[in-house]
């Protein structure tokens, strides 16, 4: 999914819904993933797996077409992931009230 999302950003946005988002920027693009992010929150609060599953795909796919706009590779996230695994969740946590 993560190639063929960058291989929209070549494509004209009149062809492509992925390419539209690259076409319309940052805002387009962050304005989706709070809404799929808010539809997520609401499926969760009812309690509907079906609806979270749809919702959870949607987020994902928004935030992938962001890393792709901002030129993130998924390894650079995998490898943030990777170097909290040797924290716990609460020493990787309070880690982060030291950052400025």
């Amino acid at each position: 999914l993560f190639e063929t999302i960058v291989s929209r950003k070549e494509e004209s946005p009149d062809k492509s819904y992925t390419a539209r988002l690259f076409s319309k920027g940052d805002e387009k693009i962050l304005k989706k993933i709070g809404e799929e992010a808010a539809e997520l929150l609401i499926a969760g609060a009812k309690d509907q797996r079906r609806e979270m599953i749809y919702e959870t795909a949607d987020v994902l796919y928004h935030i992938l077409v962001l890393l792709v706009h901002k030129n993130i590779s998924l390894s650079e996230i995998f490898l943030e992931l990777e170097s909290r695994m040797s924290l716990s969740g609460l020493e990787e946590k309070a880690s982060r009230k030291e950052k400025p």
